[in-house]
């Protein structure tokens, strides 16, 4: 319709300006009409130049538009509109849109007429007849400097293409909630569903200082032997917290190599280095974000990584691998290890600064041999978690819970727990003794402990033994033959002579 009107203003002009050309007038009447054209020409040239801007914009949107003036003449569709209604420019453009409903041919319901004489938006369904479509159209009055309508704007939106968008959103959000449903589901059998149970008292001290901690944000140092239930004392903490149901993320310092630990609690943006990800990657961090982080095996952290975790803590923010921005951080961070981070600090392997920053609120697990009121009920637990797993029935006689609770126990509960795994895989007579547990042990000391009263053991041989088995404790203990020596009370080179004599090497 417009570049009709542009063709005639053009032919117009040109018209005129031959008919002047060829008029007898005046050089300064004739010069004074030319300009006028001329101005003329140019605002046609401008009107021409938005209109063709508006029209080219206009066929790019996805919604359709159809425009009318005041009385309800069409003036402008777009390629949307032809697309989403099958109605085609010449069957609408000029024609007023009371006449094209009155037709019954083409539309019904449009929402033009009752804008018009509102003077108000107005929302409705209209039918469109060639592809029988019902459309939602919502109409939007544009006034003059007067107050009356100089043109009517009409949005028509596919239902099809609502209802696409609708299914999409009803699926991604089953699956946001199935997720939801599936890491809650994770979340509660990664952790166990209630509280940590103690008979002992040195234990229910731990455990109470464990409770009175998670009410608050302080960041926790838990250390202690290899297997002795650090990480289920983190978990007790964020049990009690206010962050209980937000991310909890546990991250193995120790089990990740050096080189990739800095990617993983970091994260990377695309593209950061070679075989990264093109979209990048959230790091653990962020993952943990208004939640609880546990960084076990802090000890093993390289000093560099050690460096950027201080400035975490302290500035509570993070800058993915290859990033330009900081991300800001609510988390609440639990650190445990098995090392002795004084001794760490000593020798260089850990930043003193990072130490007292993880230290706020130190927790030292008690190992199991110095809480042996839990062991029978320790063995009691694992074997019912672990007959129902297998789907098996074991009992306990009370000579081997008596073998259960004399045993040193180096590895700590881990140790228990594997054990009594194992001896419920492989034991075929729905009982397990004493007998199954020596074997599974193969433990010099406890072969002689137990030997029935009509086999008698030396003094001296009972002592070479029971040494044997106290080196090897404190070896696993301690880590190295120096430090073990200097726990025993006795020389280095004494401990390597022991050693040599007691096949410890």
């Amino acid at each position: 319709m417009c570049n009709d009107r542009l063709d005639t203003i053009k032919k117009f002009r040109e018209e005129l300006t031959r008919k002047i050309e060829a008029a007898a007038l005046a050089p300064s009447e004739k010069s004074g009409i030319l300009w006028l054209i001329s101005k003329m020409e140019q605002e046609s040239r401008e009107f021409e130049e938005n209109y063709l801007d508006f029209r080219e914009l206009s066929n790019h949107l996805y919604d359709a538009i159809h425009i009318t003036d005041g009385q309800g003449k069409v003036l402008f569709v777009n390629e949307a509109y032809i697309r989403t209604t099958g109605i085609l420019p010449e069957q609408i453009l000029g024609k007023n849109i009371n006449d094209i409903e009155a037709a019954g041919v083409l539309l019904k319901g449009t929402v033009t007429p009752r804008v018009i004489q509102q003077k108000e938006r107005i929302s409705g369904i209209t039918h469109f007849f060639p592809l029988d479509k019902e459309t939602l159209s919502t109409g939007s009055p544009v006034f003059d400097k007067d107050g009356e309508i100089k043109f009517v704007v009409a949005n028509v939106r596919d239902f099809s293409g609502l209802e696409q968008m609708k299914n999409k959103l009803d699926l991604l959000t089953d699956e946001v909630n199935k997720d939801k449903q599936e890491l809650e589901y994770l979340r509660k059998y990664h952790m166990d569903s209630g509280d940590m149970l103690s008979h002992s008292k040195k234990m229910n001290a731990v455990l109470e200082m464990a409770r009175i901690v998670a009410e608050t944000d302080v960041t926790v140092l838990i250390t202690g032997e290899s297997g002795s239930g650090k990480e289920k004392i983190a978990e007790e903490i964020y049990r009690h917290s206010n962050r209980k149901d937000k991310p909890f993320i546990k991250v193995n310092c120790a089990a990740i190599p050096a080189e990739l630990l800095e990617s993983e609690l970091f994260g990377y943006e695309g593209g950061a280095f070679t075989d990264a990800s093109k979209k990048g990657k959230p790091g653990m961090f962020e993952l943990a974000n208004n939640g609880v982080i546990l960084l076990d095996e802090i000890g093993d952290m390289p000093v560099n990584l050690q460096t950027k975790l201080l400035r975490v803590l302290q500035d509570k923010k993070i800058m993915r691998i290859g990033g330009n921005h900081y991300i800001e951080l609510d988390i609440r961070v639990i650190a445990a290890t098995n090392k002795e981070l004084e001794e760490e600090i000593r020798r260089g392997n850990f930043r003193d600064d990072l130490y007292y920053r993880l230290n706020v609120v130190p927790i030292s697990v008690i190992p199991l041999r110095e809480r042996k009121e839990d062991i029978p009920y320790m063995v009691m637990e694992f074997l019912s978690k672990y007959c129902k797993k297998y789907d098996k029935h074991f009992s306990v006689d009370k000579e081997a819970i008596d073998l259960f609770v004399s045993y040193n126990w180096p590895g700590n509960i881990r140790e228990l727990k594997n054990l009594i795994e194992r001896l419920v895989v492989i034991s075929t007579d729905g009982s397990i003794g004493r007998d199954n547990i020596l074997q599974c042990l193969n433990t010099d000391f406890l072969q002689y402990n137990y030997r029935k009263a009509e086999e008698p053991v030396s003094l001296k041989e009972y002592i070479k033994v029971y040494e044997k088995t106290l080196i090897a404790t404190a070896l696993k203990k301690w880590g190295s033959k120096r430090k073990t020596a200097k726990a025993l009370g006795i020389d280095h080179s004494t401990l390597i002579r022991k050693c040599r004599e007691h096949s410890l090497d």
